[in-house]
């Protein structure tokens, strides 16, 4: 590759053109976008709406209007940034995604790189000296606030970039740790563009809708402390006494999980007959965890599962063999929580003890991915009855059942309810001198039936449309 002589600005080809038929949210953000004076713009726009398509439009305007101008794109994990360089490569920007300091300057055939969060964080000042000219994607930009140093080396490498453009999937907040480059009022964000989930299903033919199969279980555990512990998911317990709960319920010794993955099987199963690529997606706790997920799909449903986990250099591989199969399963841990696309996901099963808020919208981003010409686009995560997790999908079916039964609402008829952070419940997991025991998990009772309501006649009308169209 052609190298950029010392001290001479590129310059570079104009990104080739391409038409794009922009959603009507991507339009009015783009054009808030283009008004703006200031440098920074964070976009919040529901998992499968297309913030990509929202981000590489923008930046190839961006290059067009300012000579020289590059781009940089940080991604969340290596994975995505292979996804990002895809991408951008359909809008005819050359984006590098193994460019790295160490390689020297910046070929000037290129419009620029993808890198990650954990990449700047180990040498802000390279990108620094490249964002000095550069339009900054950040995308997921809650991730810079994982940690105080990320946060830090964010804003030290961006500080400079002329223009910097935000993308998340779903609101947040700072907690302890603010993130560069984002206006709060209080401790909330406050984005220039939100577009959220019930817009997007009051649209129509942007997301599908999630339904949240809740399954009750009644768990017996050995307490760190020693004691004998018992209680259904529907027993008031303490914040310490529900995450051991919860833990054993999604133990690989109980039955609870076993049953569940059999239940999430059979509707994948009866899916999958209109559907035959439709897919599944276990979200599991750790490694160890996610193998044996596999095998009890294996040995009790009798399917294979791929499995993805971040320790695995070939995660990325796997994924994108699965996403171009029409295999029933994959299992994951946070490798396909955030930004993977996988469209053809239609059901799964929440199987980690994180039971943030942002960290379940991010999950249930994952099957909301709408196909052209698949009727009746129902999905469906199946979670454990936990109070927590049972709050954040019942937000979610609020925000949906409003949507498909009044898609003509108006302003003031905004779900009420925001998307904010809890509190992560550690678990005493790392303690070698715990005793906890998960003894016995079983399943109780029949799937909450209130959660798959539906007004019938709305999905017959999209898919009428998506048939037209």
């Amino acid at each position: 590759m052609v190298r950029d002589p010392p001290g001479r600005v590129p310059r570079l080809a104009s990104p080739m053109a391409r038409s794009v038929r922009l959603r009507p949210w991507q339009k009015r953000a783009l054009d808030r976008l283009a008004v703006s004076d200031a440098p920074d713009f964070l976009a919040v726009a529901t998992p499968g709406a297309g913030k990509t398509t929202f981000a590489l439009c923008a930046a190839v305007h961006d290059l067009a209007a300012n000579d020289g101008r590059r781009l940089v794109v940080v991604a969340p994990t290596s994975h995505l940034k292979i996804q990002w360089a895809d991408a951008a490569a359909r809008f005819g920007l050359h984006l590098e995604p193994r460019w790295s300091a160490s390689g020297g300057r910046l070929p000037a055939d290129v419009h620029g790189v993808v890198t990650t969060y954990q990449q700047v964080a180990s040498d802000p000042d390279a990108m620094r000296a490249l964002a000095a000219r550069s339009l900054v994607v950040l995308d997921e930009i809650h991730h810079a606030g994982d940690d105080r140093a990320w946060g830090e080396s964010v804003r030290r490498a961006f500080e400079v970039a002329p223009r910097r453009v935000a993308l998340s999937g779903t609101p947040f907040r700072s907690d302890t740790l603010a993130i560069p480059f984002v206006r709060y009022v209080g401790d909330e964000a406050v984005p220039d563009f939100e577009y959220g989930y019930a817009d997007a299903l009051a649209d129509g033919r942007v997301v599908r809708p999630v339904y949240f199969p809740r399954i009750n279980g009644f768990m017996e555990w050995i307490a760190p402390d020693g004691s004998a512990q018992a209680a259904a998911f529907d027993d008031a317990l303490d914040r310490t006494r529900a995450a051991q709960r919860l833990r054993t319920a999604l133990s690989l010794e109980g039955e609870w999980l076993a049953t569940v993955l059999l239940q999430a099987n059979e509707r994948l199963t009866a899916l999958r007959r209109l559907q035959p690529d439709a897919g599944g997606l276990v979200i599991a706790a750790d490694q160890d965890h996610a193998q044996g997920i596999a095998d009890l799909l294996r040995y009790r449903c009798g399917v294979r599962a791929t499995v993805a986990v971040s320790d695995d250099p070939m995660s990325s591989t796997r994924i994108a063999r699965f996403s171009a199969s029409s295999d029933p399963w994959i299992v994951a841990v946070r490798m396909v929580s955030e930004g993977v696309a996988l469209p053809r996901l239609r059901g799964g099963v929440y199987a980690t003890t994180t039971t943030t808020e942002l960290f379940f919208r991010q999950a249930v981003g994952r099957f909301v991915r709408w196909t052209r010409g698949v009727p009746r686009q129902k999905a469906y995560l199946f979670i454990p009855d936990d109070t927590r997790l049972r709050t954040w999908a019942t937000q979610i079916a609020d925000a949906r059942r409003h949507s498909l039964r009044k898609p003509d609402r108006t302003g003031d008829e905004q779900t009420e309810h925001e998307a904010t952070l809890d509190e992560l419940v550690h678990d005493d997991r790392g303690d070698q001198l715990s005793m906890f025991a998960a003894l016995t998990a079983v399943v109780t009772g029949e799937a909450t039936s209130s959660v798959f309501d539906v007004d019938e006649a709305v999905l017959d009308q999209l898919d009428q449309l998506d048939r037209l169209d």
